[in-house]
């Protein structure tokens, strides 16, 4: 702890000092009956008309009143009107107060400080999501502003046991981190692995949540084992099953764990649509996942490899199509897959005004080019495009480079050993998958190992009234969700 000099200007030059003279450094100096009080603020992140109307108005009105009070620090302390106020002695907590957005007013003679708070609205409002859109259900989104976020919560989960503990990491940035549980639903030992994780972070900056994802993690893999959303609701509703969510200051999307593979085929508009719909559309999306992966390698395995497993009218059609093409189907897969990976990247960087169009030219003027000069066969085109279609119902883009990587694993087992090198990594893909466990979590849970009490609504979504449960694989204290109606 540094102690805070008496003198005010000392203080002051020493501030400046310190920031290098830079230009958003103000300071003002108010004589009152010949003793100074000096008032510090950054206008870059302080709302210069509150600190006018509240403080320097509450400091010109403690000099006609300062004899109602022992000396002019009491009197500033209960003249100042303002929701935060507190006070510090120590000069190294003056940077952070300063940055986010605090006036600090010191007094001669005084070794304490008084911090005010006086941020400046440097966030966007609650908008909608656009990472996560839904048909059905909340528009409201996170923002920057980590007072708004929690906000958000506190409004859908009125319960005083939601709690909120809260550090700061990063020695330059001191980001705030707040993690949020339910006092007697999330699983203590959970909570305590993941602070000590935290707690042992020591690096610059956090300028995100993303920068916190190799640090909770026990195991690398191309999978997220921790899941982002910016939508309040998915939020709220995983707190409710038990998990652990860290919210970060300045980043509109949070981290939630432990998580499982089957989370990543759920939508928070699953809780809003009637059970039978929402069973079907999952039951798509895993038909989608499997696509998605396995199709360009079984292509390439039955007509490289396997080509007695193909009907002869079958057969007799693709080899018309391959006629004049000059490559093996395996480069025709990987160049095409190549090419729409290169597109969805540019789409997704590029401004949304130019997007639709790139990828219109991209799908059609090229694919139809590429038949035409003879560099690819039609029936190639035709699987990528369906594989890159199904890869679109995954919006998390973690997942969907994690299911990027092992398509391209598979694509090259295929070339090499036809089905049985598919069958092969098959196998080794799920023995990975069924490896991976992060806070004590199975990251296939609730299948391996086997839950019947979480079946409920994992693929095949049960009624509401009937999900009694929470699942066990995340927390074991106050399982019940629901009681039974009598």
């Amino acid at each position: 702890m540094e102690k805070i000099d008496t003198n005010v200007k000392k203080v002051i030059d020493k501030i400046k000092k310190m920031y290098g003279n830079s230009p958003d450094v103000n300071s003002r100096i108010i004589n009152i009956s010949g003793t100074n009080v000096g008032c510090l603020f950054l206008e870059s992140s302080s709302q210069a008309s509150t600190i006018s109307d509240f403080i320097i108005k509450g400091t010109l009105y403690t000099s006609s009143n300062k004899n109602l009070f022992q000396n002019i620090f009491e009197a500033l302390k209960n003249n100042l009107f303002n929701s935060q106020l507190f006070t510090i002695n120590d000069f190294s907590q003056f940077p952070y107060f300063l940055s986010s957005g605090f006036t600090i007013i010191i007094v001669d003679g005084s070794s304490e400080a008084i911090i005010m708070e006086t941020r400046a609205a440097l966030d966007r409002g609650v908008t909608e999501s656009t990472s996560e859109p839904i048909l059905r259900g909340p528009k409201d989104s996170f923002t920057e502003s980590h007072s708004k976020n929690l906000g958000l919560i506190r409004k859908r989960i009125k319960d005083p046991n939601l709690w909120f503990d809260e550090l700061k990491l990063g020695k330059r940035t001191q980001t705030r981190i707040s993690l949020a549980y339910i006092n007697g639903v999330a699983d203590p030992k959970k909570l305590k692995t993941v602070k000590q994780r935290l707690q042992k972070i020591n690096i610059d900056g956090i300028l995100d949540s993303g920068n916190l994802r190799e640090y909770l993690i026990e195991e690398k893999s191309v999978f997220p084992q921790i899941q982002s959303s910016e939508r309040p609701d998915v939020v709220s509703q995983a707190l409710l099953n038990g998990k652990i969510v860290i919210f970060v200051e300045n980043c509109p999307f949070t981290l939630i764990l432990p998580t499982v593979f089957i989370d990543y085929l759920h939508t928070s508009e699953d809780q809003y649509q009637k059970s039978s719909n929402i069973t079907f559309t999952r039951i798509l999306r895993i038909f989608a996942l499997i696509i998605t992966v396995f199709t360009p390698a079984i292509y390439i395995a039955i007509t490289t490899f396997d080509q007695n497993t193909i009907p002869d009218k079958l057969l007799i059609s693709l080899a018309i199509q391959r006629e004049g093409v000059p490559f093996p189907t395996t480069f025709e897969i990987i160049l095409l897959t190549t090419i729409f990976e290169i597109l969805r990247e540019s789409d997704l960087r590029s401004p949304s005004s130019m997007s639709a169009a790139m990828s219109i030219v991209g799908a059609l003027v090229l694919g139809q080019a590429a038949v035409d000069a003879g560099i690819v066969s039609p029936i190639t085109v035709i699987v990528v495009a369906f594989t890159s279609i199904c890869s679109l119902v995954f919006t998390d883009i973690d997942f969907m480079n994690g299911i990027r990587t092992w398509r391209f694993i598979f694509i090259l087992a295929a070339s090499i050993l036809g089905i049985i090198g598919i069958l092969s990594f098959t196998i080794i893909w799920l023995v990975k998958l069924a490896s991976l466990e992060n806070l004590q979590t199975s990251f296939l849970s609730p299948f391996a190992p086997f839950s019947k009490q979480a079946q409920n609504d994992a693929i095949i979504k049960a009624s509401e009234p009937n999900i009694i449960t929470r699942p066990s694989y995340i927390s074991k204290l106050n399982p019940h969700r629901q009681r039974r109606s009598k």
